[in-house]
């Protein structure tokens, strides 16, 4: 079985990777990070717009290579009632037919995270970066804003293993569907 990941980013194929560790049926899958469009914007600010990065990773990276499975993740924020603007990431896999998803959980960034965003029409990595956040200019491609946010108590390793579960739940039902009307 071969799993493409839409993505080159380590932590996001690292996630895939201890995920699909936990289902018996991936055992022995070959997974590849490829470069896939999310066909969004850089910092995704709806709903629509991370379902849609996650949909499109998942559909391209399934299209680049030979596969069984394409898994897109966009991360993103999104308006929430009486909460505002909340992070999260959404994950789609994609078997060439349906489509499966999850979401992460999702937090509430500081207002002069948002604010700079806003005015200088940058992504959250950079936001944190220049705001003194972190050191590490690349910080979505290690413990992501939410490790700097929670002191590495949830990273987005974390939160991307989250995402990746939740749509795991309707891959796991269908094979075990096929498995039981194999018997």
């Amino acid at each position: 079985m071969k799993i493409v990941i839409g993505s080159t980013n380590p932590t996001k194929i690292e996630a895939v990777k201890e995920t699909i560790s936990l289902y018996s049926f991936f055992k022995n899958a070959e997974l590849a990070g490829v470069e896939a469009a999310s066909e969004v914007s850089d910092q995704p600010m709806s709903r629509q717009e991370i379902m849609d990065g996650a949909r499109n990773r998942a559909r391209n990276a399934y299209h680049h290579i030979q596969c069984d499975y394409g898994i897109g993740l966009e991360s993103g924020l999104d308006e929430f009632p009486f909460a505002g603007k909340m992070q999260y990431t959404a994950c789609a896999i994609y078997d060439g037919q349906n489509y499966y998803f999850g979401i992460s959980s999702a937090f509430k960034c500081p207002e002069a995270i948002d604010k700079i965003m806003a005015e200088e029409g940058i992504n959250l990595n950079d936001a944190c970066y220049k705001l003194g956040l972190t050191q590490n200019p690349q910080v979505a491609k290690s413990e992501g804003v939410s490790g700097v946010l929670t002191k590495n108590r949830k990273t987005r390793k974390d939160h991307t293993k989250d995402a990746i579960m939740m749509a795991m739940i309707h891959v796991e039902l269908k094979i075990n569907s096929k498995l039981e009307e194999l018997k």
